[in-house]
């Protein structure tokens, strides 16, 4: 056990998950902490991608995969994906063992089938980490709870002053564990670094195919310039032709998101329409995330007095803030984020389905002068879906606020939350 290690909120799933599977892959972007947090629960460790001994634990790994897999468990094998057979040589010790906690694997990225010949279903879970939300940076109070508000139950409070400043600065600064303490002036440079690491590196061994950096960056540009909206490829392809001035096929582009997604650099918000159960069309496009949008405002270069400067870029960015700590607080208690969208034009920022299939609709707003807008919009597209369409209603709903000093419930029933308030 590491006295340093600061508890993440994955720490619960992984302990049950370890009491039940023979394995648990723990998967997500590099620096979000999978190795710290997969060492906090491990008696023993390999690393794969270490560079020591001239990277003799890879090449032991490829030589003779079960010969890493002994250990005190659980063992952690990191950066397993750097040697693909050692899957499936995980699945067959667990199979032999039959017991479960045996390995935790962590991976950066998802590897080609290429070398894997069973799922391992049954055998080796899957959890998905992602970059630190507010509260585990410390960045949030935790005085509400998501899961309690999602049943309808929050005390009013006040939660003390929001400053514009610190909301911009925690949205350069990201969820990267090694970033927290970074002077602000500098904390532009760990997501920067990031960006670079994967255009010029990983995109290219993920796969054997011929990629275009410049092309790669004029796309990771333009979803920094559409973040959190649904925006189609076409319209990324005109957006760089529009403003870059050069052209990208769409094959091109669904190429390059596909291997975006697989180094877990985009996280699209799905959009929620089933169990909304109405007889509106609702639209079936996704909204764009980078796995955590300081890495959006290091493609668009921007600092505190820039985002400040352009309010409507803000908002979007603090969007993809919100919704990224509320996936991560979802997640906890088995709810799923989603957003709604349909073909009369009306939007709800983020949706969270729980578990026994009812569903909380948000709607995300920087300001609080912006506040009895979001208001209307949630009760005029609650009252559409109950009365008008004779479907599911959400059962609450709530407006997550930047610079809001209280947590409270409008006489309309409507209830808003400070970002900085919340945890799971």
């Amino acid at each position: 056990m590491n006295d340093k290690y600061k508890s993440r909120l994955i720490d619960d799933t992984v302990k049950k998950y370890l009491s039940i599977f023979g394995a648990v892959c723990i998967e997500g972007p590099k620096w979000c902490g999978k190795t710290w947090t997969s060492r906090h629960h491990c008696n023993s460790e390999i690393l794969i991608g270490s560079p020591e001994g001239n990277f003799q634990n890879r090449r032991l790994a490829e030589l003779a995969p079960s010969t890493v897999l002994e250990g005190t468990v659980p063992r952690l094998i990191d950066e397993w994906q750097e040697v693909p057979p050692l899957w499936d040589a995980v699945r067959y010790e667990v199979d032999k063992r039959a017991t479960p906690g045996q390995y935790i694997l962590t991976g950066s990225s998802t590897p080609k089938h290429k070398g894997i010949n069973h799922s391992g279903a049954g055998r080796i879970a899957r959890l998905k980490m992602r970059p630190m939300s507010l509260f585990e940076s410390g960045h949030s109070s935790g005085i509400i709870s998501l899961k309690e508000l999602c049943e309808g139950q929050i005390t009013p409070k006040l939660t003390g002053e929001v400053s514009l400043e610190s909301l911009a600065e925690y949205i350069i600064r990201g969820g990267w564990p090694g970033n927290q303490d970074i002077p602000i002036k500098d904390a532009g440079l760990i997501p920067s670094e990031y960006i670079k690491a994967i255009i010029e590196d990983d995109v290219h061994r993920i796969d054997d195919l011929p990629k275009n950096r410049q092309k790669i960056k004029l796309l990771l540009r333009s979803l920094a310039r559409n973040e959190s909206t649904t925006v189609s490829n076409k319209t990324l392809k005109n957006d760089i032709k529009e403003i870059d001035d050069e052209d990208i096929d769409t094959r091109t582009i669904a190429s390059y998101l596909d291997i975006f997604e697989r180094l877990f650099l985009i996280e699209n918000q799905k959009p929620f329409a089933s169990n909304i159960r109405s007889s509106v069309r609702v639209k079936q496009s996704e909204k764009r995330h980078f796995i955590d949008p300081s890495l959006a405002c290091a493609l668009l270069q921007l600092n505190t007095e820039k985002m400040i400067g352009d309010l409507n870029t803000f908002g979007f960015l603090f969007e993809g803030l919100v919704e990224r700590d509320l996936r991560i607080y979802a997640e906890t208690f088995g709810g799923k984020l989603y957003h709604y969208q349909n073909y009369l034009n009306q939007e709800l920022d983020a949706v969270i389905e729980l578990e026994d299939g009812s569903w909380c609709a948000f709607e995300i707003k920087l300001g609080a002068n912006q506040i009895d807008a979001a208001a209307k919009n949630l009760i005029k597209i609650k009252n559409q879906i109950e009365k008008e369409e004779k479907g599911r209603p959400p059962k609450v709903l709530c407006i997550i606020c930047g610079l809001t000093n209280a947590v409270y419930k409008r006489e309309d029933g409507v209830f808003v939350v400070p970002l900085t308030a919340l945890k799971n």
